[in-house]
């Protein structure tokens, strides 16, 4: 690495925060229906024209806007993906990792103490962040489910658990290539909402149920055929997430299949990247979460009583991974 590397990765949360902004503003969605100038949009907006012209100037050198003359308009990228208006919009996640920047700037201190620095409760937790959590996974789930549900074969088996499954993506993908195949999407009360809306909109209601409790205290139920465990063991302590596992095995019928989908980091836990950085995300937000290497999530599976472990030859980016066993 050489020094203006070093210098351009110490200020490279500046691009970020611009995108977070005018994704928070809104100016994506105004300015994909007609190119409007900074004075015009500010007025729409309520914001000082100053400052929102230079964050529009900012958004055009990051080739998110285009700039003619005056006037401000999307390019044909952001007004698919960042205009509300759109289908494809991604905004959810992009606002979850702005709700994330606070905690950021306080690793310092959680490093320091070893613990949480970032607000967890419900009760502390705003709807506008509750919302962009719970969209932003559906967001990004819901480019993975379809190459997954394509690649695991789940023929034969009647029934799914969705194990804090929150709006449904993955029951709703797997369900979709598989017409025999029903499923229980089991979260926290307060996910109901985002998960029925989510399912209705794919006509399955008929297929796909909402289950409500906490996975760690109240019963998840038996007789399924299926266990997807995507992305929730991060968020937990080794013993606790070994339980997890083991109550997820318990409710699979004999010969049943339990995925578990991961951040997975190498064994010597220094790679790759995007798990080694996501276990500091954990840290800044849970008292004991982390990421978990391919032999601990193995040990997790194997003391759970599964047989045949293996992690799936599927192809996922950032680091992700599908470890499987069989009940």
């Amino acid at each position: 690495m050489t020094l203006s590397e070093l210098l351009l990765l110490a200020g490279n949360y500046w691009s970020p925060c611009a995108l977070h902004a005018g994704v928070k503003l809104e100016v994506f969605t105004h300015l994909a229906e007609a190119p409007l100038t900074a004075s015009e949009l500010a007025r729409i907006i309520n914001a000082d024209r100053r400052g929102l012209e230079m964050l529009l100037n900012a958004l055009t050198a990051m080739e998110l806007l285009e700039k003619q003359g005056e006037g401000f308009s999307t390019t044909a990228f952001s007004a698919e993906y960042l205009s509300k208006n759109s289908p494809a919009y991604a905004g959810h996640i992009i606002m979850h990792h702005h709700y994330l920047v606070d905690g950021w700037s306080k690793l310092d201190q959680a490093v320091r103490h070893g613990v949480p620095v970032r607000k967890r409760s419900s009760h502390d937790t705003s709807d506008s962040e509750r919302e962009s959590f719970l969209m932003g996974m559906f967001n990004l789930a819901s480019r993975l489910a379809p190459q997954i549900a394509e690649e695991i074969d789940l023929g034969g088996r009647r029934r799914l658990l969705d194990l804090a499954g929150g709006p449904g993506t993955y029951a709703i993908h797997f369900c979709r290539k598989n017409p025999e195949l029903s499923a229980v999407i089991y979260d926290l009360p307060t996910t109901c909402p985002f998960a029925e809306q989510t399912v209705g909109r794919f006509a399955l209601s008929d297929r796909i149920v909402f289950r409500a409790g906490n996975i760690i205290d109240d019963p998840i139920g038996s007789d399924f055929d299926v266990a997807w465990i995507s992305h929730l063991l991060h968020s937990e302590g080794a013993e606790t997430c070994a339980a997890i596992v083991a109550k997820a095995a318990a409710a699979l019928n004999k010969g049943g299949l339990l995925l578990i989908q991961e951040f997975i980091l190498e064994d010597s836990r220094t790679a790759p990247l995007q798990p080694a950085l996501f276990s500091l995300n954990m840290l800044i937000g849970t008292p004991s979460g982390q990421a978990y290497s391919e032999g601990e999530l193995c040990d997790m599976l194997a003391r759970a009583g599964l047989r045949d472990l293996k992690r799936l030859p599927i192809n996922l980016p950032n680091g992700a991974g599908i470890m499987a066993g069989i009940r």
